[in-house]
């Protein structure tokens, strides 16, 4: 059996999507990013807004604080990043059509489902710990109940005070 492969390319989560960008993607498809662009353009109808989407400028600003790009001006990005969801990262393969395209659509989609896979198991996990609480909360109660009923079993015997033998004045 094959040891399985880890996936290293950047997803991102925006708009409550998980996305890779249009430069990971042509690094990926061995294309220049402007190449890419073009052909993305060239195709926008096989792009609707559920495949891809271009970041607003405050989006941008987020993932470019949490990766390392170059200064605008000095050789960095001109322009707004395209974000691409699972289904645009095939399209876009499609629409280049090349075998590098190919092979790594199938890149692509592998690394898409290793992310659910983790969050399914994420998910079990947590319905699992859940499952755990709730027995703790039900066994904690039990053992309250048992020790409020072994107390008055514990403590000394309350009775009333005993007569004492012989003569009282």
């Amino acid at each position: 059996m094959a040891a399985k492969k880890s996936i290293d390319i950047p997803i991102y989560t925006v708009r409550g999507q998980r996305v890779v960008l249009d430069s990971d993607l042509a690094a990926l498809y061995s294309v220049e990013t402007k190449v890419f662009n073009q052909a993305i353009r060239r195709n926008v109808a096989r792009f609707p807004v559920d495949f891809s989407f271009i970041l607003t400028g405050e989006e941008w600003l987020v993932l470019r604080s949490q990766i390392v790009t170059s200064n605008e001006g000095r050789g960095g990005r001109r322009y707004i990043p395209r974000a691409f969801t699972e289904h645009g990262a095939l399209m876009a393969a499609s629409v280049l059509n090349s075998d590098r395209a190919i092979s790594m659509s199938v890149y692509v989609i592998r690394a898409f489902i290793e992310i659910r896979e983790q969050i399914a198991a994420n998910a079990t996990i947590l319905k699992r710990l859940a499952e755990i609480d709730n027995t703790l909360l039900i066994h904690d109660a039990s053992l309250r109940d048992i020790y409020k009923k072994l107390m008055p079993l514990l403590a000394p015997p309350l009775s009333a005070p005993r007569k004492q033998i012989g003569f009282h004045p």
